[in-house]
């Protein structure tokens, strides 16, 4: 006898996942025998978009694609190409754009952590229900999201889409006035980060370990964001060059979103492969602190991710004030570069994970070719992977409703951030 139900979600406007799908599931013997993410992905044809643009112009493009994320792809592409060009960077331009990035971090964990995912940690359906038993807490979070865009905007111009930054660095330099306000904030949101940290700590997490392979960047003398080689857990040590020899892009029949597989197998990127692989390089005092609550890292449990994107927060903001306290004006905001043709390749730590580009450039500097492989796309098949095995964990014989709630809390952990991803419009479940 089969048993077929199918639940229509409505989902609201301010999604807590970006995107449209649904979700496929088998159940024979209190067991998954098949289980389908479909994603619905129209075509951006950003790539395309890319082609016969110049250096600064595909700067000012990149950062189109994700209104989240702009940041993690202006820096990816401008290391591309400095890189091909053989541009040196002063110091002054190498620290600023890790400021830059440390307010997409801060934004985007603070938007994820109590917009998106904290309500289903918590038992709400979304955060203004989690606002009237928590208002503080949100408060807190809507304060330390608006500090990471301010801080984007000011080397951007502004925090979604900015424009501040040009080939060879940025546009202009903040005057120092704009230095000293914005430490004074870094200051105060010092004690709030760690209050965040905290809080998390304390609040029950399901605990569900789960095999699976970490890769970020990796960096001998600092926590992986804007350079570094890519590494695995599992031995993995390449240079960004050598991507296309181990990941590869693959089209999945029941999704019109690419999923990128290393070495066909599902892997993790985000901030507890970062936290998994880099975890030398968090502060004494930070790991003291995890562990004065009983929280391991290396981590092997995908719900300590939201420990992961608070300890970054912290370490963020951290970073960003140590830095800006020795701020001077430089002589110059960007160095003069030359054009020239070949293969123009990086990899940066975008908040959801590692981000690759690659170019094809021409004798006249412009781009012929383009291949952009998102945070999302990598962890496609692990969030699949992370779906099933966490649905056996909590017991298959627990209603429609309560599968279909634990699969979205799943989802929502991974934060995914394309235009495609996760809504959750319909769950079909068949029990055989």
């Amino acid at each position: 006898m089969t048993d077929k139900q199918t639940l229509a979600i409505h989902v609201p406007v301010l999604a807590r996942v970006e995107g449209e799908g649904a979700l496929d599931l088998i159940i024979e013997n209190e067991l998954i025998t098949d289980l389908k993410l479909r994603i619905f992905e129209p075509p951006r044809f950003f790539e395309k978009f890319l082609e016969a643009r110049e250096p600064d112009q595909v700067i000012d493009m990149v950062a189109r694609i994700c209104g989240i994320c702009p940041v993690a792809y202006q820096m990816t592409a401008v290391h591309a190409l400095e890189s091909l060009f053989e541009t040196d960077v002063t110091p002054w331009i190498t620290q600023m754009r890790r400021v830059f990035y440390c307010g997409e971090w801060i934004q985007s964990h603070a938007l994820h952590i109590h917009m998106l995912a904290m309500p289903d940690f918590l038992g709400f359906t979304n955060v203004i229900a989690m606002a009237e038993q928590y208002p503080e807490q949100v408060r807190r979070g809507l304060k330390l999201q608006t500090l990471g865009n301010d801080l984007i905007a000011l080397f951007g111009a502004r925090s979604v889409h900015p424009v501040g930054v040009c080939t060879g660095g940025f546009h202009h330099a903040p005057a120092l006035q704009q230095i000293s306000d914005m430490i004074s904030r870094l200051k105060q949101a010092q004690s709030e980060a760690r209050d965040l940290l905290e809080w998390i700590l304390s609040i029950e997490l399901s605990n569900e370990d789960q095999d699976f392979t970490s890769v970020s960047l990796q960096h001998s003398t600092e926590y992986a964001m804007n350079s570094g080689r890519i590494v695995s857990d599992q031995g993995l040590d390449i240079d960004a060059n050598e991507f296309s020899q181990h990941f590869a892009e693959q089209h999945i029949e029941h999704s019109t979103a690419l999923y990128c597989f290393l070495d066909n197998q599902p892997y993790l990127v985000g901030p507890l492969a970062r936290v998994n692989i880099n975890y030398e390089q968090v502060p004494d005092e930070l790991k003291a602190l995890l562990e004065k609550n009983q929280i391991k890292f290396p981590s092997k449990n995908m719900f300590h991710s939201i420990i992961a994107r608070a300890l970054e927060i912290v370490m963020c903001i951290d970073e960003a004030l140590h830095i800006l306290g020795n701020y001077q004006l430089p002589s110059q905001s960007h160095v003069d570069w030359k054009a020239k043709s070949g293969t123009a390749i990086a990899a940066t730590e975008a908040p959801r994970g590692l981000l690759w580009h690659r170019y094809e450039i021409n004798d006249k500097g412009q781009v012929t070719e383009a291949q952009i492989v998102p945070p999302t796309s990598q962890n496609q098949a692990r969030i699949e992977q992370n779906i099933k095995l966490s649905l056996e964990s909590i017991g298959l014989q627990h209603s429609a409703d309560d599968l279909q709630l634990h699969a979205e809390k799943v989802i929502r952990n991974y934060d995914p951030c394309i235009s495609c991803a996760t809504h959750f419009l319909k769950l079909n479940v068949t029990r055989q």
